[in-house]
């Protein structure tokens, strides 16, 4: 891309840019969207070519014009210096992770992770001989008195993947880099449309795509995107374990990328709107929403990110498990399952106090995980009042 071409998409609002970032219709003879490349041998045309590798693409693992478009895409949205795909957001995490750091070294990552990362690095990571110390997600700078010489990695995740904590990700950034350690973000909650990760100083930014992106429910894929010092570091370590993703789920991404700004609005509404009508119901005790002002973490919010996603938790009064299952069970609209960022709604029971080691997970009620969807909010609320009235009945 040409240096006046990417100051014009610079300038462009989040909603333009999802529509034009990765595109190039004339590389494909004008066709809006690229064609899905399948293959994995690319030929070369002479024995000097295939020396110098001087053309774009030279094996299937290495990428193709559909993969291509859906790094370089994602790249500019980002503000990244280079993207890579993998087949899941949690090898998105592995891939990020490994690139940072190495045997014997020390990582850094916050108590509010989502678990699987946990386990990644209690198992994998310490396996092969790194030292992962967990801390406090609300530490902010306080972080540097944690650093060790051999720390190579911090990583983030803002707010935390149930529990909603909203980190100082600028200052736990300045901290790293002050010791040299290179920061991760798991900015899978807000996407780069909300939260820029590079802009806030994470020097690599992973994405669980399977959400937000995707948002049809059908499709798993991991990004990891990269400031242009650890550019060349991650693309290497990608290389090197021979991971991607496949054509036609990069397809099904970039579909995605074109209406992920309008997807994320409405979410973003329509779960502001239920988080506050919950809020008032006698049965919930709180509502942990980064954009509400009674959230603990809510200045923050307001200072670095531009809006907010579909994902939310609530606390409920104390009840019983049996009252609890009656009210999810019978729950209409409401899937339950796992994920969450797709077009319908989710709810999930947690309990995070089994995994948490620095700081300790006390809730006054049984927890519940919601993602908010892209049905009418009259409908959910009506669904959620049916579930409450069967807690109290239960």
């Amino acid at each position: 891309m040409s240096e006046e071409k990417r100051e014009t998409k610079n300038k462009l609002r989040p909603a333009t840019l999802v529509t034009q970032a990765g595109r190039a219709p004339f590389d494909h003879f004008g066709f809006v969207n690229p064609p899905v490349y399948r293959g994995s041998t690319v030929l070369f045309p002479t024995v000097a070519a295939l020396e110098g590798l001087r053309q774009p693409y030279t094996y299937g693992t290495k990428g193709t014009p559909t993969t291509r478009a859906l790094e370089q895409g994602w790249s500019e949205i980002a503000g990244a210096a280079d993207t890579v795909l993998t087949p899941s957001g949690l090898a998105a995490i592995g891939l990020a992770l490994l690139t940072a750091t190495r045997a014997g070294a020390h990582v850094l990552v916050t108590d509010s992770a989502y678990q699987p990362t946990r386990i990644f690095c209690d198992g994998l990571l310490a396996r092969f001989g790194v030292s992962v110390e967990y801390y406090d997600p609300l530490i902010g700078g306080g972080i540097a008195a944690m650093m060790r010489p051999e720390t190579t990695a911090v990583l983030v995740e803002s707010p935390g993947s149930q529990s909603m904590e909203v980190q100082d990700v600028p200052a736990i950034a300045a901290a790293a880099h002050a010791h040299g350690a290179c920061v991760i973000a798991d900015n899978t909650w807000a996407t780069p449309l909300l939260f820029p990760p590079h802009e806030r100083g994470c020097d690599l930014a992973i994405e669980a795509g399977t959400k937000y992106l995707a948002g049809h429910a059908d499709l798993l894929i991991g990004l990891v995107s990269a400031n242009a010092k650890w550019a060349k570091r991650l693309r290497t370590t990608f290389n090197a374990f021979g991971m991607g993703s496949g054509p036609d789920d990069a397809s099904l991404a970039l579909r995605g990328l074109r209406t992920m700004a309008l997807r994320l609005r409405e979410q973003e509404r329509a779960a502001l709107d239920i988080a506050q009508w919950l809020e008032k119901r006698p049965e919930v005790s709180r509502v942990l929403h980064p954009a509400l002002p009674t959230h603990p973490g809510h200045e923050l919010w307001k200072r670095d990110f531009s809006g907010a996603s579909g994902v939310f938790s609530v606390i409920l009064k104390e009840a019983s498990k049996k009252a609890v299952a009656a009210f999810v069970d019978g729950l209409e609209l409401f899937g339950i399952g796992f994920s969450w960022g797709g077009y319908e709604s989710l709810v999930l029971p947690f309990d995070c106090s089994s995994y948490r080691t620095a700081t300790r997970w006390v809730a006054e009620g049984p927890a519940l995980r919601f993602s908010i969807g892209l049905e009418d909010v009259a409908d959910l609320k009506s669904d959620l009042a049916a579930g409450l009235a069967r807690l109290k009945l239960s």
